[in-house]
């Protein structure tokens, strides 16, 4: 079970952790952030993932082991020699305990270090990057400010760029004039102020043009050198934020939206032992059906469940749903729906024996 545990992990994991590889890509080639520090955040983001990862995991790697002593008459033999359900039970719960004490510790530790440490990387990324992450010949569309790039040249030995266009809107005032502004310069760099630590495009011999499209009264400016100021777009999320804070943190505090975060860590954690019975009660096939025939099934009922934890999440954020019993009802209500899976054969048996005495 453990060697198909850690096959299933790996392969997810290494499926979720390419296509993050391919968004991070494409994020360095329209220049959002320096190529050197792509396997760093792909490192920072790992503990995020593996901690809903793993259990999914530990689910399948169950269904999958145990299937197999199913359809190969292997769990027939063992329950001929007096290993019951409960005591299969007992023995999954020993591993699926560790898996959650592991689980438990990346959630409340390791996940939200990494997330801070992340978010400090893509600020300190974004206020130093300068011509690391410029692309030449290509337009780049900053969605945020609407401003439109080109570079010509760039070097990034002296940190210099040749050939450079810039168009923005132009901040509308109160019933005025929607106005663009466009500049060309020779060739510009990126300074840092050493008191104020604001970044700004600095451009050499160039020309700026502020107007309305379709109109011909432009103001046409020749400037020797231009500074402009940058303004890097917000790197992180709300929910990232939030997922950064230390769970100590969150533990003492009265908002809504801590609360609902310190439920999820540890309901990830809870999460693993209730999913292993889950498993438990649905990893019994027979030849017909073969290993794979409640995978579906089983793959359904474990993705309701982390949505109905994710959903109650939200509502406890936006005051729609009681602190308590908060996530920990959907807790219950999967334990007892393992619970009457795991003896539903020896309930129904035992209520056909009762009928047929009660009968005769």
């Amino acid at each position: 079970m453990l060697k198909t545990v850690f096959a299933v992990t790996l392969t997810l994991l290494v499926i979720i952790m390419s296509g993050r590889f391919v968004k991070y890509l494409g994020q360095v080639a329209s220049g959002d952030f320096a190529p050197d520090v792509l396997f760093l955040v792909m490192m920072y983001r790992l503990p995020n993932f593996l901690e809903v990862v793993l259990p999914l995991g530990l689910f399948i790697g169950i269904l999958l082991s145990y299937g197999r002593f199913y359809v190969d008459s292997e769990m027939t033999v063992m329950s001929a020699c007096g290993m019951s359900r409960r005591r299969l039970l007992s023995y999954t719960m020993i591993p699926a305990m560790i898996t959650a004490g592991v689980v438990g510790y990346i959630s409340l530790v390791v996940t939200p270090s990494g997330i801070q440490a992340y978010i400090e990387l893509l600020a300190e990324s974004s206020s130093e990057i300068g011509v690391k992450a410029a692309v030449e010949g290509r337009f780049r569309l900053d969605k945020a400010s609407g401003r439109v790039t080109y570079i010509e040249k760039a070097n990034r030995d002296d940190q210099t760029m040749q050939g450079v266009f810039i168009a923005q809107p132009e901040p509308v005032i109160a019933g005025g004039r929607p106005l663009v502004s466009v500049v060309t310069a020779a060739q510009g760099r990126f300074e840092i102020d050493k008191n104020s630590g604001q970044r700004y495009l600095v451009l050499d011999d160039g020309v700026r043009y502020v107007g309305e499209p379709g109109f011909m009264d432009y103001q046409v400016t020749t400037f020797a050198q231009l500074d402009q100021l940058i303004r890097d777009s917000e790197v992180k999320t709300y929910r990232q934020e939030l997922d950064g804070k230390d769970s100590a943190e969150l533990w003492g505090s009265p908002a809504l939206e801590d609360i609902a975060a310190i439920q999820w860590r540890v309901s990830l954690g809870l999460l693993v032992p209730i999913a292993a019975l889950i498993a438990v009660s649905l990893s019994k096939t027979n030849h017909r059906r073969g290993r794979y025939g409640k995978m579906f099934p089983a793959f359904m009922i474990y993705m309701v469940y982390l949505v109905c934890l994710n959903a109650i999440r939200d509502a406890i954020a936006k005051g729609a749903w009681p602190v308590f019993p908060g996530m920990w009802i959907v807790h219950v209500a999967f334990l007892l729906l393992g619970l009457v899976l795991l003896y539903w054969d020896s309930m129904m048996r035992h209520w056909w024996l009762s009928w047929r005495r009660n009968r005769d």
